[in-house]
Formats: C-alpha cells, structure tokens, sequence
C-alpha cells in the first residue's frame, strides 16, 4: 500500500522546517511585542531608556511613520497583538517545543489574527505613499509569517514516531 503524501518524509521535513521557522518567529514577538510595541500604546516612561531608544532607533532608520504618529487604527492593532496575538505566541512557542496537539488551532487563530492586521498596515503603509521600500521590506515578512501559520494550523503534520493511543492495561497491535 502506498503511503499517504501527508506520510511523506517530504511533507514531514517540511512541517518541521516551518515549525523552526514559527518557534523563532514566536520567541521573537514574545520579547519584542512587550519590550518595544507596546511602547505604542503605553507612556514611554513606563520602559527603560534603552528601550525607549531602540524604539526611536527604529523609526528614524526605516521612517516608520506609524511608530511615530501612533494614528488610531495602529494603536487599536498594537493593542490586539499586545492582549491576544502576544499570550498567543507564547502558547504557540510552548505547543511546538512541547508537541501539544492543540498547537495548530493557536497557530491558525495567531495567523489569522495577524494577518488581519497586517492587510490594515500595509493598506495604509502603500495607500499612504509615505512609506519606502525599506520600511514595506520590514512589515512584508510579518504578512509571510502569519500565511505560514495559518497553513500550517490548517494542516496536520504527523509525527516521525507513532503515538500509543491505547488505554493502559490494553495491548497495541
């Protein structure tokens, strides 16, 4: 009997490589959204001032006028990635590190989630005509990312050893 293409070794080297992919992207956002975006929305002076530099480092090098001007809609998509996208990257950092089979639902609800925010903040970064290619080359991956994570929560990659599903007492065949 042929295998299934979701047995491949193929298929199975992919999901890990996207699963590295999303643990290092997850550890990223679990320090970052708290230590510098949340900056966004709470008083500067609640951050060290180094901190506080790297955040206007950042704006001046890519000309993040968002970061700067903090119009509403940013501030509003800050505030979701800080109370919903953030605890959620954090789950899903544990979920992969830990195999939790709950992980591709947290994974689907994050990238949707960011990916709803995203299409808001590139719509505005081109609609606008103030961003440069620098500053879209910064956000782009962060719409990547989230497409990832939302294939792969859509898609359930085996495990390379078998799970024993039998109760104990019972016997595997």
């Amino acid at each position: 009997m042929a295998a299934s293409p979701s047995n491949s070794p193929l298929f199975i080297s992919i999901c890990r490589i996207a699963d590295v992919i999303l643990l290092v992207f997850f550890i990223f956002i679990s320090v970052v959204a708290p230590l510098i975006d949340a900056q966004t929305c709470i008083s500067s002076r609640f951050f060290p001032h180094v901190l506080v530099d790297v955040k206007s480092q950042y704006g001046r090098e890519y000309g993040d006028f968002l970061m700067v001007e903090k119009p509403g809609f940013f501030v509003g998509v800050v505030w979701m990635e800080l109370l919903f996208q953030w605890p959620l990257a954090i789950a899903n950092a544990y979920g992969i590190l830990r195999k939790r089979s709950w992980y591709t639902t947290t994974c689907l609800m994050y990238g949707v989630s960011t990916c709803t925010g995203m299409a808001a903040i590139l719509g505005e970064l081109v609609g606008s005509d103030k961003a440069s290619n620098k500053l879209l080359m910064m956000y782009l991956p962060f719409l990547g990312i989230s497409i990832m994570a939302i294939l792969r929560g859509l898609v359930s990659c085996p495990s390379s050893t078998p799970v024993n599903t039998a109760r104990k007492g019972e016997k595997r065949d």
